[in-house]
C-alpha cells in the first residue's frame, strides 16, 4: 500500500472537521444577529410607547392649564354682570359667558380624551415591557450558549490544527502539495472514496481497470472526471501466487508407472 494514503485519509478527516468548525464560527454572528433583531425591535417599541405616554401627559397638562385660565376668565366675566347698566349689555355679556363655558367644556372633553389615551398607552407600555423582558431573557440565554459554543469550537480548532500539522509531517512533501492543490481547487475535499464503483466526490461511474488499480493501492490514482485522489476503504485483494510444482512421481505408489 502507498504509505502516503493512510496519512492523507486521516489528514482529510481533520481538514473536514476544521472546515466545519470554521463554518460554524462564521455563522455565530448571524445567529446572534437573528436574536438581536427582535430585541432591538422590542426595545424600540417600549421606548416609543413611553415617549407617547409622556407626550400625551404633557398635552393633558397643557389643557389643564388652559382650563384653569378659562375658568378664571369665566369667573371674572360673571363678576362683571352686576356692573352692567343696560339689558342689552347684560344679554351680550351672558352670551360671552355661555361661549366661555362652551370653550371650557371643550377643554374638559379634550382632557378626558387625553386621560383615556394615557390609560391605553400605559397598558401598551406594560405589555411592551413584559415582551421586552421575555425577549431579553431569550437573548441572554442564546448569547451565553453561543459564547460557550465559540469557546468550545475555538479550543477544538486549536487542537485539530495541531494534529493537522503533525499529520502533514507524515506525508511526502510533493504528495502533500498535490493534496492541498486539489483541496483548494475543489473547495472541499481532495480524496474521494470509491463506493460501488462510483467516485464519492463527483458521483460518476469509474472504469473497472482504474478501480482494480485503486484497490491494489500500489500508487495514488485520481478520478478522471473530478481529479480527486481515489481510495478504497476495503480489504486489499490478494493475488493468488502459484505454489511449487508437485513432482507427481513422488506420490506414485511402488509398482505404478507414470
Amino acid at each position: 500500500m502507498n504509505q502516503n494514503l493512510p496519512a492523507l485519509i486521516e489528514l482529510q478527516k481533520l481538514d473536514l472537521r476544521i472546515a466545519d468548525i470554521k463554518d460554524q464560527r462564521r455563522k455565530i454572528p448571524d445567529r446572534l444577529q437573528a436574536v438581536d433583531a427582535p430585541l432591538r425591535e422590542a426595545r424600540q417599541l417600549y421606548q416609543q410607547t413611553n415617549v407617547s405616554v409622556e407626550t400625551v401627559v404633557k398635552e393633558r397638562r397643557s389643557y389643564e392649564q388652559d382650563l384653569e385660565a378659562q375658568e378664571a376668565h369665566t369667573e371674572k366675566m360673571k363678576s362683571r354682570l352686576s356692573e352692567l347698566k343696560s339689558n342689552k349689555e347684560y344679554q351680550a355679556h351672558l352670551f360671552e359667558i355661555e361661549v366661555a363655558n362652551k370653550k371650557k367644556g371643550d377643554i374638559e372633553e379634550k382632557i378626558l380624551l387625553c386621560m383615556e389615551k394615557i390609560e391605553q398607552l400605559q397598558r401598551a407600555t406594560k405589555e411592551a415591557q413584559e415582551k421586552l423582558g421575555v425577549i431579553e431573557k431569550a437573548y441572554t440565554q442564546e448569547k451565553q450558549a453561543l459564547d460557550k459554543l465559540e469557546q468550545s469550537l475555538s479550543s477544538e480548532l486549536a487542537d485539530l490544527e495541531g494534529q493537522q500539522q503533525a499529520r502533514s509531517a507524515h506525508v511526502e512533501k510533493g504528495m502533500l502539495n498535490r493534496y492541498n492543490s486539489i483541496k483548494a481547487s475543489r473547495k472541499d475535499h481532495a480524496l474521494a472514496e470509491i463506493k460501488e464503483g462510483i467516485c464519492s466526490g463527483c458521483r460518476l461511474q469509474l472504469p473497472p481497470q482504474l478501480i482494480s488499480e485503486v484497490k491494489r493501492a500500489e500508487d495514488l490514482h485520481t478520478c478522471p472526471y473530478c481529479r480527486r485522489m481515489l481510495y478504497w476503504n476495503g480489504q486489499i485483494p490478494v493475488q493468488p501466487t502459484p505454489g511449487p510444482e508437485i513432482d507427481k512421481t513422488s506420490i506414485l505408489e511402488i509398482g505404478e508407472s507414470v
